[in-house]
């Protein structure tokens, strides 16, 4: 997948991020969802693709429920956003673990 550069992707990128955290946060009900903070988001060229990335405590609910969940709010998340962000056409979320923070935390422990 082409990524996107541009300013309005770098900046429709940020919004992105910002609204499905305050969405997750505030009016998503599924409990599995309670503590996924999204890390990142990254459009594809014709931006009509989001790559989500969110991290989670694997502690609290399997990383297979969490994946679920996110797949089940999937179309809720969508809609929504584009009714906060005003866009005529949302990009299909993907959504991705963010295995970064991992890495960090637990293969370079410094």
């Amino acid at each position: 997948m082409k990524h996107a550069t541009s300013r309005r992707s770098v900046r429709l990128s940020e919004e992105i991020m910002r609204e499905l955290g305050n969405l997750l946060a505030e009016e998503v009900q599924d409990p599995r969802l309670e503590l996924v903070t999204v890390s990142g988001v990254r459009l594809n060229a014709d931006i009509s693709v989001a790559e989500v990335f969110v991290t989670y405590s694997a502690e609290l609910h399997p990383r297979e429920d969490v994946d679920k969940a996110l797949e089940k709010a999937k179309g809720f998340l969508r809609t929504r956003l584009g009714k906060r962000l005003k866009l005529r056409k949302v990009p299909e979320l993907r959504f991705r673990f963010d295995e970064f923070l991992e890495t960090m935390v637990y293969e370079h422990p410094e």
